[in-house]
């Protein structure tokens, strides 16, 4: 593997956020057009001289109605980004269920945090736990204030001193190389499309329902369908807006997880201590009751017995995470 220092791999960390910043708003925009046009088109239905139904595209009003929608749309997004990206860190406490490790309650824990940090001259991130027996950490926060590493309670206790160093490693490494903002920043826009998701189904569901429980009468029929189309271009649209984000996250390259490795390895001075340490948590990669893929990226490694679900198996073929057991090969080669 291309050796890329640090330096190097921030820069391109920092250049590959501003396109991430870029690309989900216009897939947004994009989907939003596709939907206006599927509307307008299967809406202008007229007939012909043969009593057939052609539909045709008005392209005028579609742009019409997509340029008055951009500034609420690009508004919209902007305000969920913003409050989003602010409060990830409680985000990911609440879905974690993470809370702050004393130095008093681990002075072991910190010791090691404390001499990494010293070894490569980084400011010492907060600490926290999560009180799960199974094996599992990640680091996250987009600034010098929010930086975290959490540890569960099962690492912890598994692990000895130089495979719990080369774990912290591993998580300072990301927050270095500024990893955990990129990550942050693909968490939220993925969120948001699939909340839209989400939404739109949780509606079809509530149309179904109303219609089943309505009186016969042929107007409310009528209405019902028109509405329940609408919500079905919308899913589709949705669906693919998801596949595209799904598509731009898979961009955010695996070897960031390989990077984060070998500075682990050289941060701790043991490649073969972080070697034992995945294959320790690989037979028990914990966290797997967060149930959210997007949270789950941050992982050192992805939990095997995740809830899957349709999104679930989507997201697991676009996972960010290299195979473990070829990380581990690689360490144990340096």
């Amino acid at each position: 593997m291309e050796y890329v220092g640090i330096l190097t791999q921030i820069h391109r960390n920092n250049i590959k956020s501003m396109v991430l910043l870029m690309m989900f708003p216009v897939i947004i925009l994009g989907m939003v057009w596709v939907f206006l046009a599927l509307l307008n088109y299967f809406g202008n239905g007229v007939y012909d001289e043969y009593g057939n139904v052609v539909h045709q595209l008005d392209a005028p009003t579609v742009n019409y109605y997509f340029l008055t929608s951009v500034p609420w749309i690009i508004g919209g997004v902007a305000i969920w980004f913003a409050i989003a990206y602010f409060s990830n860190v409680s985000m990911i406490q609440h879905a974690t269920g993470a809370r702050p490790l004393t130095r008093k309650e681990n002075p072991r824990v910190y010791n090691i945090v404390e001499n990494l940090c010293m070894t490569c001259n980084m400011d010492m991130p907060q600490i926290n736990i999560v009180d799960d027996p199974q094996l599992n950490a990640f680091a996250s926060g987009i600034n010098k204030a929010t930086y975290t590493v959490t540890l569960t309670r099962g690492i912890i206790d598994l692990l000895d001193d130089d495979e719990l160093a080369g774990v912290v490693g591993h998580e300072l490494t990301h927050i270095r190389n500024r990893d955990t903002r990129l990550l942050i920043t693909s968490i939220i826009f993925v969120g948001i499309i699939s909340t839209i998701m989400n939404l739109i189904i949780q509606m079809m569901y509530n149309s179904f329902y109303v219609a089943g429980t309505r009186s016969r009468d042929k107007e409310n029929k009528d209405n019902g369908l028109s509405w329940i189309i609408i919500l079905l271009i919308g899913l589709i649209c949705a669906a693919i807006a998801y596949f595209f984000t799904l598509l731009t996250r898979f961009a955010i390259s695996r070897k960031r997880e390989y990077m984060a490795d070998a500075g682990g390895a050289e941060l701790c001075g043991n490649p073969l201590a972080l070697a034992s340490a995945l294959k320790k948590i690989s037979k028990d990669p914990g966290l797997d009751n967060v149930k959210r893929e997007d949270v789950a990226q941050l992982f050192i490694i992805r939990p095997d017995h995740m809830a899957m679900g349709v999104l679930g198996f989507i997201n697991s073929m676009f996972s960010s995470h290299p195979d473990t057991q070829k990380r581990i090969e690689i360490l144990e080669q340096f």
